[in-house]
């Protein structure tokens, strides 16, 4: 799994553009949370579709960004959390243990 950093506004941009063709994954990660950690490698190990692209937030260098997320895609912010953006719109997410790679696998694959 190849995570894109994000960790700059302009990049919602991109990924609203890119999301109008095929869905886009943001991952909204807790360095702090070790519920955060647990599901980032579920994810990373979970064998998700290699042909997505896959956004990494830190929110705590990047809180800035998660609240324009939250706001943008009418989605309360949460961590972990993960949003399937589809069309500029939030198609999809989930958060804490909640987040499954199977189901994650699933809805990215339903979205096409």
């Amino acid at each position: 799994m190849n995570w894109k950093e994000l960790n700059q506004l302009s990049q919602l941009n991109d990924i609203i553009s890119a999301s109008q063709s095929k869905p886009v994954l943001i991952y909204k990660h807790s360095t702090r949370c070790s519920i955060s950690s647990v599901v980032k490698n579920r994810l990373e190990s979970g064998k998700l579709p290699e042909d997505f692209e896959y956004y990494y937030l830190d929110l705590i260098r990047h809180r800035d960004i998660s609240n324009v997320i939250a706001e943008e895609f009418k989605v309360e912010h949460e961590s972990p959390q993960v949003l399937i953006i589809k069309n500029g719109k939030a198609v999809y997410h989930s958060s804490h243990l909640g987040i499954n790679p199977s189901i994650v696998s699933e809805q990215l694959e339903k979205e096409v």
